[in-house]
């Protein structure tokens, strides 16, 4: 384990850029790391949201196929985003600006397989509502991709624990058949092991029911698109608000479906696709985990210890051109670069304290702050790089963590889930961890990730299950490109990993397995 050390000393080599205004280009201090920044470009379009996701892979033990697996790619290309996992919905540009790219993945052989639809030659409507009447459309052919998706998915899964049905079968006719011919010994192994395999029965069943809610949902689906293509024929738009409502329910039940599948044990960090090169050493940069999908905007904020600028831009488009940003001035410096946005709102430790503030953007008004009880501050125990980072706010599938030591703790990380409209702890835990021996630390679907390390080498070394109050130590690696990274967040919405590390602005994407269980557990 490598002991902290403190970076307080290192302002001076922060070498921000400054920008002037709303709407204007911003300009790199560096012009090797624009150069860098220029090789990763993502494609032009309006990106409503990242490329990265998770691979959610079903079955115990069951090996990746060819959808879930290959090599990550370090750059993306402009005819296709490396390596979508099945789920992704990248949406580009509207109807009236010019492509739509609704999925993209890739085939067996490796080609890119990617579907879109061409712009209409006409974007004249009778009215509003049939302007609205045609984004309904558009959310109901998202759907569609998604659960063709999540079908398929399901059919591989089912197909899986139907070979162990057959299987089970086959050793129930063996046991029936050896049993005058084996010994009292041999037989009651034998059928000890056919009893271990017998709660997959229930298991099989869940999916064949996970099937036919799949198939009726996407005869929900057929009939919708139907109606409103009908509808659309004619160009009226009677029953909106029932067609609407149909739509929204359909969106929260693929959720639903997609939640129960999108959790798992992380199994593995692809290669890093570096997005922009800005800003100095330290700092921290996201999007809101509970924005919508056409809500694509980024927020940077450059610098570890009393900061108060906070850049916020219309997508990830223009962050990586640096044009079209706001700026907010934040009533309270800030320490540190654990900050995290969440429904709206920007959460982030005060400087010289161990308050908590509830900062948000519209209102541009802090709308709570809170002490954490007993929480060190002004790199008491911050994470092995130094820099204030005492505290740092996380958002996972569950909700919003807070992470920090305290004395009764000795040093050992404390992981809080707290209540973001009052920011009180709900409930706490000791992972027994040091908290000056790890690099940064993340949180996913309820489990606490550390790396060992901020420089290179690092690998994600030890995880906590809050659900069980258990631990382990993993070996995850994951390539670190620029040797220094100071700020490390899992974003659930985007499945992806963002970091800083040494004034680069990076993503990752992880691979998650699930074990199918008939009992509790991690």
């Amino acid at each position: 384990m490598r002991r902290g050390r403190d970076v307080g000393a290192a302002a001076q080599d922060r070498g921000r850029a400054e920008h002037h205004g709303h709407g204007h280009q911003l300009d790199v201090a560096d012009a090797a790391l624009a150069r860098g920044a220029q090789r990763h470009r993502v494609p032009r379009g309006r990106l409503r949201e990242n490329p990265l996701r998770s691979r959610s892979l079903l079955g115990e033990n069951q090996p990746m196929t060819g959808w879930q697996s290959g090599a990550q790619e370090t750059r993306i290309p402009q005819t296709c985003w490396p390596k979508l996992a099945p789920l992704a919905l990248t949406l580009f540009q509207s109807p009236e600006e010019g492509w739509q790219l609704y999925t993209s993945a890739q085939a067996p052989d490796g080609k890119c397989i990617c579907t879109a639809v061409i712009p209409a030659q006409s974007t004249c409507s009778r009215d509003g509502r049939s302007r609205e009447l045609r984004q309904i459309m558009e959310k109901v052919q998202n759907v569609s991709q998604s659960m063709e998706v999540l079908e398929l998915r399901t059919y591989r899964d089912l197909q899986y624990v139907r070979s162990m049905e057959t299987l089970m079968r086959s050793l129930d006719a063996r046991l029936r058949a050896a049993d005058g011919s084996l010994s009292a010994k041999s037989f009651q192994e034998m059928k000890d092991r056919m009893t271990e395999l017998l709660p997959l029965s229930s298991v099989l069943e869940q999916y064949k029911a996970d099937m036919r809610t799949v198939a009726r949902l996407r005869e929900e689906l057929r009939n919708l698109s139907g109606s409103l293509a009908a509808i659309q024929e004619e160009m009226g738009a009677y029953g909106y608000g029932d067609l609407q409502q149909r739509v929204m329910a359909l969106e929260a039940r693929l959720r639903a479906c997609a939640q129960k599948l999108g959790c798992g044990k992380l199994t593995g960090v692809s290669n890093p696709i570096t997005i922009r090169a800005m800003g100095s050493r330290f700092g921290s940069w996201m999007t809101d985990t509970m924005a919508p999908s056409a809500d694509s905007r980024v927020w940077y904020m450059d610098g570890y210890y009393k900061g108060r600028r906070v850049l916020e831009f219309r997508t990830l488009g223009d962050f990586i051109k640096g044009q079209n940003f706001i700026q907010h001035l934040l009533p309270q410096p800030w320490a540190g670069t654990g900050h995290v946005v969440y429904n709206g709102s920007l959460f982030y430790n005060k400087y010289q304290s161990n308050v908590v503030v509830k900062y948000h953007f519209r209102s541009r008004s802090v709308l709570v702050q809170r002490s954490l009880p007993g929480a060190g501050y002004n790199n008491t125990f911050p994470y092995s790089w130094g820099g204030f980072s005492d505290m740092d706010f996380m958002v996972d599938e569950s909700g919003l963590w807070a992470v920090y030591t305290t004395n009764q703790n000795a040093g050992n990380i404390v992981v809080s889930r707290l209540d973001p409209h009052t920011l009180e702890v709900v409930r706490s835990w000791d992972t027994g961890y040091p908290k000056r021996s790890a690099g940064e630390a993340f949180m996913i679907c309820g489990v606490l990730y550390v790396t060992n390390s901020h420089l290179a080498g690092a690998k994600v070394y030890f995880a906590y299950f809050t659900n069980t109050s258990s631990y382990e130590y993993t070996d995850v690696p994951f390539h670190n490109q620029y040797s220094h990274i100071s700020m490390l967040d899992y974003n659930p919405r985007e499945r992806a990993l963002y970091t800083w590390n040494n004034g680069h602005q990076v993503l990752y994407n992880v691979t998650l397995f699930h074990v199918i269980s008939t009992a509790g557990g991690p």
